[in-house]
Order: structure tokens, then sequence, then C-alpha cells
């Protein structure tokens, strides 16, 4: 059985805070190591836990989500931080990729979509909405200087990676997540968090969508 992954919880509303503890608790494999209800604290208990992810509500008091995100991606690249948010301004969003953030959601979302982004992005994947993902866009083109925290590349208008295309062409080869798993030597669960991500990216209803848009950029060989 694989290790939990060690999770941090910042968030300044008690009430929404407890609310995240008990759906997180519920979740097998999800451990909430450590809390905090500001920025500064934040910043502080990523220097004294080991983790493997940040769940980061980026209304805090203090200095803030977004700088207690670029600050703890300062001292820990590695980490991956996932903000929770109430509005998804082009300008809120722009800042969070500045801020090296790996993505965000709604407060509000269900349960199960939240699992599903704090496992995305701690396995290294990230997650936008298709708002998002459009805005992210249209800032690297206007602003080449956020290139650096963007891990979609734009050359050849490929935004998947490599890992992304081996899993994209092995959908279009008619394979389950199980045999791309064996295939890959990776997980099912890594799987699916690929396929969602690939969906996402691409905004396309499904795999088979996303298969066909692929083969039609030619992004990967088809037949």
């Amino acid at each position: 059985m694989s290790p939990s992954l060690r999770l941090l919880l910042v968030e300044d509303d008690e009430l929404f805070r407890l609310g995240l503890e008990v759906k997180l608790q519920q979740e097998s494999g999800i451990e909430i190591v450590a809390e905090a209800e500001d920025g500064e604290t934040a910043v502080e208990m990523v220097q004294r836990h080991a983790l493997d992810v940040v769940l980061l509500d980026v209304g805090l008091p203090g200095i803030g989500g977004v700088e207690a995100c670029r600050q703890i991606k300062q001292q820990n690249p590695q980490l991956p931080v996932l903000v929770l948010t109430s509005h998804s301004q082009k300008s809120l969003i722009a800042r969070l990729i500045a801020a090296g953030a790996a993505g965000y959601c709604l407060k509000g979302i269900a349960a199960e979509t939240l699992i599903l982004a704090i496992r995305s992005v701690a396995a290294g994947a990230s997650w936008w909405d298709r708002t998002a993902t459009t805005e992210i866009r249209t800032t690297f083109e206007h602003n080449p200087d956020t290139s650096e925290a963007i891990a979609t590349p734009a050359e050849s208008n490929q935004p998947l990676t490599q890992r992304e295309q081996e899993i994209l062409a092995l959908i279009a080869a008619g394979k389950s997540n199980q045999e791309i798993a064996s295939t890959l030597y990776i997980t099912p669960g890594t799987v699916r968090v690929h396929v969602h991500t690939i969906i996402q990216k691409l905004g396309v209803r499904d795999r088979t969508q996303a298969a066909v848009l692929a083969i039609q950029k030619k992004w990967i060989a088809g037949g």
C-alpha cells in the first residue's frame, strides 16, 4: 500500500477549514499533517514538516495567499501548491502562475473533485479549469516573462507534456487505463490523473475526442 499524501491545510475561515478536515480525513491516502490560518504560519510549517502537497486559501490575512505561495515555492520548488479561491479573475490567475501554483480549485466544488485535484498536483500534473487554461495561454502570449512558470510547452501549439503524449498515444491505440498503467509501469490512479489533465488541457469532453484531436493536429501518429 502506498504511503499517504502528507498535506498542509492553510485556511483562515475556521468553519470552512473544519469542513475541509472532515472531507479530507474521510479519504484514505491523504493525511493532514499540519494546519495554518495565515500565510506567515504556512511558510513556517513548510520548513517544519515533510509535505507532499499544500492546499492554500488565496484570501489569507497577513502576507496573503499569493505571496505565501511564492515564498513556499522559493523554499521548496518541488512542493506542489493547490490554491483555493472563491473567484477566478484573470489577474489572480496570472499572479498564481507567477507565484508557481500548480493550479486552483473554486470553493464549493464537489469533495471528490477536490480530492482528484489534490492527487493530480501531488502526482506532478497541473489543475486549471478551462477558463483558467484560456487565461494562461493569453498571459503566456502577451507576457513571455511568465513562460518559466507555465508547465505546458508552447511550441507547435502542443500543450501536452511528454508523458501525456505517451498516454494519449496509448488511448488512441484503444488501450484501457489498466493496460496503459502496465505499459508505462505506473499506477491506474496516476493514469486517471493524467487522462483528466489531458482532457482539461485540450478542452474536449472525453478521451475519445482527445485522441481524435491529437491525431488531427499530428501530435501523435494515427492509424
